[in-house]
């Protein structure tokens, strides 16, 4: 597979007034071919998060560098999609317009959007809007409704079409099904397995949620810290091939449990880790 992300010995500290810089990721190197699947897994802290933002171009490395086809690209754009953990939309548009706002102002910006071009277009990204709709599986009576008229998991499906219309090379998911409630959530993740295996996008999908992990990844990586003064790496790095999967695309019990503890063993090592690092053992 070609190579899509490469992040090469990053290191990222945050300034503390009165304090030492603290220290979230160090040493990371990653290398993410285009059209994987990678669930980031390991405990609140560990820079999860931050290494999604980087991938996204929101933050800078203190060092090292982030490389996307070969470039530096240090902000964000169309090519990298961003879904995070709290409902992103804006709350005094439609659903539709929350959709088509990303299309609209790539193409007119904010000053061309009277024009009779702009007007005969918005029909086209609108059309492609309601196909979006349909594939999130909402209706097209939701089209006209705000984000405080949406369940959660609904709001969340907008989230996700209001990312894929742009059709991102890269689709950065930060923790998006945790507020969901467990039916929910595994319906969003049929989904968003089914629209990876549809579009090829590369995804990058940060969870708690070790069985999570493993039913949505090809990839998993967990990130984690031998002390609590030491900054993150990658703990364990885990290819999840498809043979383990049932017709169904979920895995098969005896793998889940077999994988599922690979993971966990390695999280309980690191937690063994801290503790006799804070007792001094």
């Amino acid at each position: 597979m070609k190579e899509l992300i490469r992040i090469e010995d990053v290191c990222m500290e945050y300034e503390v007034r009165g304090q030492p810089p603290a220290k979230v990721l160090e040493h990371l190197n990653l290398i993410i071919p285009e059209g994987q699947f990678v669930a980031v897994c390991g405990q609140t802290g560990c820079g999860k998060s931050t290494m999604l933002r980087m991938i996204l171009g929101a933050e800078t490395p203190t060092r090292g560098r982030i490389l996307i086809d070969g470039l530096e690209l240090r902000r964000p754009d169309e090519h990298r999609g961003y879904v995070p953990q709290k409902y992103s939309l804006f709350p005094d548009k439609t659903v539709l317009d929350n959709i088509t706002f990303g299309p609209e102002i790539r193409e007119f910006g904010l000053l061309k959007r009277l024009t009779p071009r702009f007007f005969r277009r918005r029909v086209e990204i609108r059309k492609t809007a309601f196909e979006y709709l349909r594939q999130m599986g909402l209706r097209e009576s939701d089209a006209g409704k705000y984000p405080d008229q949406l369940s959660g998991g609904m709001q969340q499906r907008v989230a996700i079409a209001q990312a894929l219309i742009m059709k991102p090379r890269i689709l950065l998911m930060d923790e998006a099904f945790s507020a969901l409630d467990p039916n929910t959530r595994a319906e969003m993740q049929s989904l968003v397995r089914k629209l990876w295996r549809d579009t090829g996008t590369t995804i990058l999908f940060v969870t708690h949620n070790i069985s999570e992990a493993i039913y949505l990844g090809t990839r998993v990586i967990v990130l984690g810290k031998k002390s609590r003064e030491t900054s993150s790496r990658v703990m364990f790095d885990l290819e999840i091939p498809d043979s383990i999967r049932a017709e169904s695309g979920y895995p098969r019990r005896e793998e889940l449990e077999r994988l599922t503890k690979q993971i966990e063993d390695v999280a309980m090592e690191e937690k063994l880790e801290l503790e006799m690092a804070e007792f001094g053992g």
